[in-house]
């Protein structure tokens, strides 16, 4: 996650936070990979469901941190998701007609104001300014919603510019595909259209704009945003900057 330049002239540190799609499937060679980079606290922001289903495999030692950020959450997102691939005949009545799309700009916008959410992100940041916690990991199941709103906001806060942070947002379509396809593909196999799964499956620059957008009419700006609404207090807010930028 590191690089991006801030608008005071520096630029966000490399080798302290990673980003990634679900951990559950890697091999042997992979889990050395994450011990080689010394990774130390792995956040995990899937849904407990997904966590039970499919858990994180890391080398010993490696700090896993659960944090549910959509919680119960039953109107949209990943639960939603569980529902339609269990029943796909139902899919088109859900997703059709441009309905995919505004699904997942709700699900950005609940980033922001659900309850579970608030807790989760807060917690992340909070335990992220812990230099003993970092290098650090942050994933969910794909890697693009849940994880890249994580790295999204951080990077507000670091003083990236805006543009900057939705060019880095967007370039999880280059590592999309072997995550989604077999995904469709099995679908496809149950009876689904796989075309009606796609919205959902993309990175699209509404989805982040939307919950700017709620951040921007909640708060006001992304401070306010991580003070009030996440519990991240200006000496955190502080010692994140001082940790992530120079």
């Amino acid at each position: 996650m590191g690089g991006c330049p801030t608008r005071s002239g520096g630029r966000v540190r490399t080798g302290l936070l990673y980003r990634s799609s679900g951990l559950h499937a890697l091999p042997p060679e992979d889990v050395d990979a994450i011990a080689r980079l010394a990774i130390r606290t792995v956040y995990d922001l899937r849904m407990a469901r997904e966590q039970a289903e499919a858990p994180d495999r890391l080398p010993a030692g490696t700090r896993h941190l659960p944090l549910d950020v959509l919680g119960a959450w039953t109107d949209g997102g990943p639960s939603r998701l569980f529902a339609l691939f269990e029943d796909p005949a139902s899919a088109g009545d859900v997703l059709g007609d441009g309905r995919a799309e505004a699904l997942w700009v709700e699900q950005y916008r609940a980033f922001v104001r659900l309850p579970s959410a608030r807790t989760g992100f807060g917690a992340l940041y909070r335990d992220l300014a812990i230099e003993p916690h970092r290098p650090a990991l942050v994933h969910c199941a794909t890697g693009k919603d849940r994880t890249g709103w994580a790295a999204a906001a951080l990077q507000l806060l670091l003083d990236v510019p805006e543009e900057a942070v939705m060019d880095h947002f967007l370039e999880s379509r280059q590592h999309l595909g072997p995550l989604v396809e077999p995904f469709l593909a099995a679908f496809a196999a149950r009876g689904g259209d796989p075309e009606l799964l796609r919205p959902i499956l993309d990175v699209r620059p509404g989805y982040l704009e939307a919950a700017l957008d709620e951040v921007r009419s909640g708060y006001g700006s992304i401070e306010l945003y991580f003070g009030e609404g996440l519990g991240v207090d200006e000496a955190t807010q502080e010692a994140l900057r001082t940790a992530f930028t120079g």
